[in-house]
């Protein structure tokens, strides 16, 4: 028996379309949607670090030496960096027009403090430069695309 019959009209096999409304492709709204986390992520931690900065905690590398200023001064920087980059993963959550080269600004502001900033906590600096790239990633390849459905 012969798996193709000559009477059989339709197809066994059903193709895909580009305009098949089953099909989401949800990778662009991904990429954004861990943008925002994760730029929520870092204002939070930014925060933290900011204040524990400005506290002058103990877990900060003793003799740092800055290029700029001081801890204290990278500590406020970080505290009004954290600020912003939480006010923005909202806009980016919610979609707002042009709010996402806000944060890739944020983000690729945030990762030159951390350089600025890795010599009082180097594996933390070098982990949040790490975040600020994904986020500047997410935001720059796959925002467009979220933008305008």
């Amino acid at each position: 028996m012969s798996t193709t019959d000559p009477t059989r009209t339709r197809a066994t096999v059903r193709q895909y379309t580009p305009d098949d409304a089953s099909y989401e492709d949800s990778g662009p709204a991904g990429w954004v949607l861990f943008a925002g986390v994760m730029l929520a992520l870092l204002g939070t931690l930014n925060v933290i670090d900011g204040i524990a900065a400005v506290s002058n905690s103990t877990f900060f590398v003793g003799d740092a030496k800055f290029i700029l200023a001081d801890l204290n001064t990278w500590g406020w920087i970080l505290i009004v960096t954290g600020f912003v980059q939480a006010c923005t993963a909202i806009g980016v959550w919610m979609r707002v027009s042009g709010v996402r080269w806000i944060g890739v600004t944020i983000a690729a502001l945030n990762a030159i403090a951390q350089m600025f900033f890795i010599s009082a906590y180097p594996f933390w600096a070098l982990s949040v430069f790490a975040l600020d790239i994904l986020v500047i990633y997410g935001l720059v390849v796959h925002g467009s695309r979220t933008s305008r459905a």
